[in-house]
């Protein structure tokens, strides 16, 4: 599949990250944020289409893609959110556009709300937003996350590709699917994938969710209308607690929006981000 590589490396408080900048230093720029067990790949046909008239940051969160990944770290949604508060220092980024996917939305909000990251706009993509969160496999997996790491690495690797896989509503090209699940093959990667569900803790949530209504920045929720993992019922109810707030539904796409409908997807941000202040015909 098409060439997708960050070549530049911020030393986090959680570890080296990844990340790498699109488009012409300049330009108005726009940050992405990717989910979990995802990594910035899953914004590589976005973040091309973005950069034609923005300068787009995309990062792989500590623990994920091609960023650290090492024993005792600290990946969860706290970590993340004060880690994304550091990269929009070190990137010099004062009022950034943000777009964030699944558990980036959750690092993006608690970033907002509770470390005083400073945005233009802000569009959630099938966000971890509102309790309660996690599909059965997840909350096994958390609970047991010891016993998991011991499985042998066959049948570790036809877990990840079934459990990314359910993440699509018409199905991963071969090639996609095998891009996803590389980063966690091998002792590090297998060890890693473990490790950011065992830290995935709904209190990170929590603590915000009864703030979502102190949003006063345009705000966009997009939602695959077919999403098995987090149900469009959640964007609804998201939409209506941020003051403001639009849902775009996305029909014919999964949680993995970005793969099911990228044109879709792309076509409602950048409508979104050139005139984030433009008050759209409620759907």
């Amino acid at each position: 599949m098409s060439k997708w590589q960050l070549a530049e490396t911020f030393r986090s408080t959680s570890g080296d990250v990844r990340w790498e900048s699109l488009g012409q230093p300049g330009q108005d720029p726009v940050v992405l944020l990717h989910g979990t067990p995802f990594s910035s790949y899953v914004w590589r046909a976005v973040a091309r289409s973005l950069a034609r008239h923005h300068q787009v940051f995309v990062w792989d969160m500590p623990g994920y893609g091609t960023s650290e990944k090492s024993a005792g770290q600290d990946v969860s949604l706290a970590a993340q959110g004060r880690v994304f508060t550091e990269l929009l220092a070190h990137w010099g980024l004062e009022e950034p556009l943000v777009v964030a996917h699944d558990f980036g939305g959750a690092v993006s909000l608690r970033a907002h709300l509770l470390h005083g990251a400073r945005y233009r706009a802000l569009a959630l993509v099938d966000p971890v937003a509102l309790a309660p969160w996690g599909s059965p496999f997840f909350r096994l997996v958390g609970e047991h996350s010891e016993v998991f790491e011991q499985l042998p690495p066959t049948l570790h690797h036809a877990l990840v590709r079934e459990y990314m896989s359910s993440a699509s509503s018409p199905g991963l090209h071969p090639a996609v699917l095998d891009r996803l699940v590389q980063p966690w093959l091998g002792d590090p990667g297998q060890a890693a994938f473990y490790r950011q569900i065992a830290q995935a803790d709904q209190l990170c949530t929590d603590e915000v969710q009864d703030r979502y209504g102190e949003i006063s920045i345009p705000t966009l929720v997009c939602w695959g209308q077919d999403d098995t993992w987090i149900p469009v019922a959640k964007g609804r109810e998201l939409a209506a607690r941020i003051p403001g707030a639009r849902l775009e539904p996305i029909a014919g796409a999964g949680h993995l929006v970005q793969e099911d409908a990228p044109a879709e997807l792309t076509a409602a941000l950048i409508a979104f981000l050139q005139h984030p202040r433009q008050r759209p015909t409620t759907r």
